[in-house]
């Protein structure tokens, strides 16, 4: 999650998958109490930028939630952001213990620090669009 002025990038919680409509229901409980408008959705392509199953469960799971919550939905590529978060977990000093235990949600943060930092990069599905 972001603070309220969108410019830093938080950990939150990392959500076992269960398939889309647990997912979904698991990330609106997760976020009830905050106030959300946006969902921005890590896209795992290719290196030759394709789509494969990976990208095509994350469109599932973020048009899911977006229909489901009325958050606007917007995808950033994801290609290396494991890479980065355990980079970033090394220079923090962390364990090869405690990378393996938190590096979906550094990876998280770094997606949407990403978004944060560069809007513009991001792509934003006509069709799942709702406004903010």
């Amino acid at each position: 999650m972001s603070d309220p002025l969108r410019m830093l990038a938080s950990p939150v919680h990392t959500i076992a998958r269960k398939g889309v409509r647990k997912d979904v229901v698991a990330l609106q409980e997760l976020v009830a109490k905050h106030e959300i408008d946006v969902v921005v959705v890590g896209l795992p392509l290719e290196l030759d930028g394709t789509e494969e199953r990976s990208a095509r469960l994350a469109r599932q799971i973020g048009e899911a939630t977006a229909e489901a919550t009325g958050w606007e939905l917007i995808y950033v590529d994801e290609r290396f952001t494991s890479v980065d978060a355990e980079r970033q977990l090394i220079a923090a000093g962390a364990s090869r213990a405690r990378r393996k235990e938190v590096i979906d949600q550094q990876a998280a943060v770094v997606i949407l620090q990403s978004w944060l930092d560069h809007p513009e990069l991001a792509w934003v599905p006509e069709d799942t669009h709702r406004g903010a």
